[in-house]
């Protein structure tokens, strides 16, 4: 079951759309009305770049901040705490990349916990295996959220 896109998804695009319809309106008020009657180059200039000005501007002004976008969940990033489960064996690696000292291997079926850091396609995640919680670095192309099959 695919999860459905929030409004936020689709943010840019609404701002871009609003930006479109004012500039048809500030166009049809504030140029003359002879380049509206027939397609011609002025009248896809005013309507292209008055849309890129004004959907930036509307966007600028009225978007989400920065930072709230980027800590947005959207599948792929990790918010500290969320719970996974291991595909397959996995290595719990202490840095980033293949060549990174071992810390552990993880077996397949074992709930992991994100910290929230990631580099890549690296997570980092904390695990409690043998009754001890360990953290370490890990490929997130093993994890599957916690409700999917393996």
């Amino acid at each position: 079951m695919q999860p459905t896109a929030s409004i936020s998804h689709y943010g840019p695009y609404l701002w871009y759309a609003a930006g479109l319809l004012l500039t048809l309106c500030l166009g049809a008020w504030f140029t003359p009305r002879a380049w509206w009657r027939r397609p011609n180059a002025r009248a896809l200039a005013v309507l292209v770049g008055g849309t890129a000005l004004v959907g930036a501007l509307l966007q600028g002004l009225f978007g989400a901040p920065a930072g709230v976008q980027a800590a947005a969940h959207h599948g792929n990033t990790p918010l500290a705490g969320e719970r996974y489960r291991v595909r397959d064996d996995l290595n719990l690696r202490a840095a980033v990349g293949v060549n990174a000292a071992r810390l552990a291997v993880v077996p397949a079926g074992t709930e992991v916990i994100a910290t929230g850091r990631r580099q890549g396609d690296w997570w980092q995640l904390s695990v409690e295996l043998d009754g001890q919680r360990q953290q370490g670095w890990a490929s997130s192309l093993w994890l599957r959220q916690r409700h999917e099959g393996h």
